[in-house]
């Protein structure tokens, strides 16, 4: 029969076992970030080449094809290396079927790009099937910081994924803006679309400076406060004052492409410097882990030798409540002692990273909450996505209110109406 030892030992193997797991989730977000990036420049450089019909743009839209290519082939790699087998349960199955998600669009990637050579496909069309594997994949990065077991990394990762979210706002934006300038003018609907682009970019970033280090908080003030974010912010006025019989020279697509591109980049070496922490963080971790466990063997093996009646000893009764050991409750050996004293201390650590990752998880949450709200106003009015959004944002302003709050009332509401509906 196993005893209290065994199974102490067996939790702290379980956490650094989650660990490690939680190391390799997070080179998967490393290699995931690297094909996003590409993608997301290759979707930018085609709008470029479907809106000027000019072959000079040709060798290097297949540059960028390569890269992305390339990229690609890593992701799969490190989705081979996914253990398919073990653990189960519902955070298991979405990621997997993100993951399938993503594979079935990988498949697509080479009859989009030969569309896009011959010309048989609209700059629109092309950025919504570039968009969508994207969304894929960050919902894969979504589903990492969702399963992740440290609060500390969870909190890192959820600053991550906001910055990937608002990183690709950003290329969903270059793009937009290339497909705009080059045709010359800006409609109400592109128009639109551009602040929606920009209004949810703020929101992405606002979270990611509520759980980001100080240190990646100042860089992203500095780059904020950077002449091309200035001279950005300028070509989107132009856009936004632009009309059919208002048109604006063609020329500034490729103004606003190397502008944009280069904030992008700029954001990449961010999102680079996150991700190389958070691996830092799950080796440092994993090292403390196995630390501890190697340390609670050596003490436990010691107190054995000095107490070769443990095992005669009754049951201590273990402490839910955590609240102090009573003397009653000691078992008089020295090894029962200390077992308790180790685990009395595991529990209250334990309860304590409980409740941090809790408030880590608190965003994704409500980020949950938000795209449920969404869908359903999508379904319900046949909106689009901006639309849904727009509606939300306006109902959290005219009341004051927080948009997951407002996200969380629409779903209960509709909760109720179909409980009344099946009376």
């Amino acid at each position: 029969m196993a005893s209290a030892l065994d199974f102490m030992l067996a939790a702290r193997r379980s956490e650094m076992q989650g660990l490690r797991n939680l190391e390799l989730t997070c080179e998967l977000v490393a290699c995931i970030g690297r094909l996003i990036h590409a993608m997301q420049r290759e979707r930018g450089f085609s709008n470029i080449y479907l809106g000027s019909h000019e072959e000079r743009y040709r060798a290097g839209l297949d540059d960028l094809t390569a890269d992305s290519q390339r990229m690609q082939q890593q992701v799969v790699e490190c989705f081979a290396r996914i253990d398919l087998e073990s653990g189960c349960g519902a955070d298991k199955a979405r990621l997997f079927n993100h993951i399938a998600y993503v594979l079935h669009y990988f498949e697509s990637f080479a009859e989009l790009r030969r569309r896009i050579r011959s010309q048989q496909i609209l700059p629109m069309d092309a950025t919504r099937a570039f968009t969508r594997p994207i969304k894929g994949l960050l919902n894969v990065v979504f589903e990492a910081a969702d399963t992740a077991v440290d609060p500390q990394i969870t909190r890192h990762l959820v600053a991550l994924f906001n910055f990937m979210q608002g990183k690709e706002l950003a290329g969903q934006e270059r793009a937009a803006g290339v497909a705009g300038f080059t045709l010359g003018y800006f409609d109400p609907a592109a128009q639109a679309h551009l602040g929606f682009l920009e209004d949810a970019q703020k929101r992405c970033f606002e979270i990611f400076n509520d759980y980001a280090e100080p240190g990646l908080r100042r860089l992203w003030r500095n780059l904020c406060a950077d002449q091309m974010v200035l001279e950005l912010g300028k070509l989107r006025q132009i856009a936004l004052r632009s009309s059919q019989a208002s048109p604006i020279a063609p020329a500034l697509a490729e103004i606003w492409f190397d502008l944009a591109s280069q904030r992008i980049n700029v954001m990449k070496q961010l999102e680079d410097q996150m991700t190389e922490h958070l691996h830092s963080q799950c080796q440092r971790k994993i090292l403390q882990a196995q630390s501890d466990l190697d340390n609670h063997r050596a003490l436990l093996k010691r107190l054995a030798s000095l107490d070769e009646d443990a095992s005669l000893l009754a049951t201590r009764v273990f402490n839910l409540q955590s609240t102090d050991l009573d003397a009653s409750d000691t078992l008089g050996g020295q090894l029962n002692r200390s077992v308790m004293d180790v685990l009395h201390a595991q529990n209250l650590r334990l309860q304590a990273l409980g409740v941090e990752l809790e408030e880590a998880r608190r965003s994704l949450n409500e980020r949950k909450l938000i795209d449920r709200a969404k869908a359903l106003l999508m379904k319900q009015h046949g909106l689009t996505e901006d639309a849904a959004y727009r509606m939300l944002q306006n109902a959290a302003m005219e009341r004051s209110q927080r948009l997951a709050d407002v996200a969380q009332h629409l779903l209960n509401y509709a909760e109720l109406l179909q409980g009344k509906a099946k009376l």
